[in-house]
Formats: C-alpha cells, structure tokens, sequence
C-alpha cells in the first residue's frame, strides 16, 4: 500500500542515504544526475508519495503559497490559479486561496494574520490588493517573498504583467479601422491599475484619429457581468448612441451583448462589442467576442515559477525584487466586430 512505503524504504531501493532522497524530492541541486535518476526510479516503483507535514518540519517550510484576490471575474481568477498551480506541481508545493476585502480597513493586518496561520512561504499579489503600497511594505517588512501580477505595484517586488495600455489602443484601432467613429467604452474596477491603463490606451488611440471621446460615452463598470449590463443599456439605449463598445473585460463585454441581443440589435451590424482577457466566456457567446487574448494561465505560471525561485531553502535563486517581466497581447478579431 502507498501509504506504508517511507522514505526509508526508497532510500534502501535507491541505495542512497535518506538525505539524498530528501533533496531529489524537495528538488535541490548538487544531485548528481545518475543519483538523481535511481532515486526517481525508486520513488516511481515503490509508488513513494513524500509526507508534506515532515517534509516541512525538515525543511523548516510550509510548502505552500498563497494567491490573494478581491472579487475579480470568476474566469480571471480560474485561468490564474490554473496557472499558479502548474508552477506548483513542478515542485510539489500547495496553493492556498484567500480572498480580501481590498476596503476593509483592517487589510493589513488581516493579511498578515492570515499569512501567519497559514505559514505560508511566500504569496502573489493580485489587483487591487498589489497596488496598496502599505501592504505590499507589510509582507515585505514581514519576510515573506511575494510576485505581484497584472499590475507593476509600488516597486520592489517582482511583476508579471502585460502592456495594457498599447493592448487597448490596438483593440480601439480595431473598432476605428472597422470604420467606428462614435466608440463608447466602459472602464474597469476603479481600484485596478489595469483600468486605468486600458482607458488610456483607448484615449490615446481616439486621440491619434483624430476623434473626439464623447463623455456621454465613457461609463464605469467593475469588471463583472451585471456592471456590464447596466453601462451597456445606459450606451445603447441613449437617443445618442455609440455604434460601437469596448468594455475593459470579456464579463462587461458580455453584459453589453445581452442588453443588445434583449433589444433585438444585430451584433456586429447594429453594434460592434470588444472585451479583453480572452477567457472562455468570449467563445461561449455568440457571435463570439473580439478581445485582446491576455495570457492569464502563464502569467500565473511565470508569477509562481518567480515567487518559488525566491522563497529560500538550499534550492535557493537569487530573484531581483526589481524583475518585471511583460508577456506578449494578442488581438481576437471575432465576429463580434467583424461581420463573418
């Protein structure tokens, strides 16, 4: 039975000492391959699963992360942690989930009481919670390696994000090329760096055409599905309406098209509708969503491989708390903009 077999069994197989099994397991240098490979052997024969609790008395770590979030689009967070969780199993760590009220005025001390009981290693930083200077100095002030994501934070602390702002104004030159002049946009979550990113991106591009952006036209959402059927039946159902939309994520975008499918409107005929992220949701709908496809699930990958490379231990890499690294946009030109 797996259960019974320890690391003392393995070690026999192997014919190694159990120390060396530790750092094969635990991933560690200084392993010469050939050890390396006897090891893994045994483990895959004797159906070896390493006890995470003694693993980490040993190593005087947890073997788990933490990713914080604030109520973002339940397909954000699901790509994310699909992400987070690769990097994870690489090196048989834990993920712990927490969500935070980004309002409460406790935040940083509920944070922090959280990271303590849950003994974490070490934790991502999502919007709007990675852009609270005070709490990303917290964690930092606490000894804790964290990676912020979709966001650059405060400075100081490793980032994964995406060019959000040439993302929209690629998507905005889109609706323009399509022959749009009269473009509504409805803006994301307030507290997110990405928001006002997005919204400068399309700015810009408005700018650069020379068209002017009607205030009528600009709504505020928050990155869910009802924020987006309300700014798109306030656009749409205004004697003065934009003829296109571009909403800040796939989930407002969404909320958009219902109000026009209610309305009995042609989509992309009587109104084109853009999002951004490419989750699945963007394929679900009908006709399918343009949207800028940001790569969520690797930079959830790259935010996690970053924080593991960081935590410590003798598998220790050094990790600049000044890396920021920005992962390639993609433009979906679907039917939603685009009659097919």
């Amino acid at each position: 039975m797996a259960g019974s077999v320890t690391i003392d069994d393995v070690a026999e197989k192997a014919g190694v000492s159990i120390k060396t099994v530790s750092r094969v397991v635990n991933k560690e240098p200084n392993v010469r391959e050939r050890t390396r490979e006897k090891v893994l052997e045994a483990i895959k024969a004797l159906n070896y699963r390493p006890n995470q609790s003694a693993r980490g008395l040993a190593g005087r770590r947890s073997y788990l992360i933490g990713l914080l979030y604030d109520n973002p689009s339940p397909n954000y967070l699901a790509n994310l942690q699909a992400g987070v969780l690769a990097a994870c199993q690489e090196v048989s760590y834990g993920l712990a989930l927490s969500p935070v009220a980004f309002g409460d005025p406790d935040l940083v001390e509920s944070v922090l009481s959280w990271m303590r009981q849950s003994a974490i290693d070490g934790v991502i930083l999502t919007p709007p919670l990675s852009d609270s200077e005070e709490l990303v100095s917290a964690i930092k002030a606490e000894g804790v390696p964290s990676v912020i994501v979709s966001s650059v934070g405060p400075g100081g602390v490793p980032a994964v994000v995406i060019d959000e702002k040439e993302a929209a104004h690629q998507m905005t030159k889109h609706l323009i090329d399509a022959g749009h002049t009269a473009i509504g946009f409805i803006k994301g979550h307030p507290d997110h760096y990405a928001s006002i990113h997005r919204y400068q991106g399309f700015a810009e591009a408005m700018e650069e055409a020379g068209l002017p952006v009607d205030p009528s036209f600009v709504k505020q959402g928050y990155f869910d599905f009802d924020s987006g059927k309300a700014a798109g039946e306030e656009l749409i159902c205004a004697k003065h309406r934009p003829t296109a939309v571009f909403a800040s994520n796939d989930d407002m975008a969404a909320g958009v098209m219902h109000i026009a499918h209610r309305l009995k409107m042609e989509i992309p005929q009587d109104l084109a509708v853009a999002g951004f992220d490419d989750t699945p949701l963007s394929r679900q709908v009908w006709p399918n969503l343009s949207t800028v496809r940001q790569p969520i699930r690797m930079m959830g990958q790259c935010a996690g491989e970053l924080l593991l490379q960081s935590i410590g231990g003798e598998s220790k890499k050094h990790v600049d708390p000044n890396t920021f690294k920005q992962l390639d946009f993609e433009m979906k030109e679907r039917g939603s903009s685009v009659a097919e």
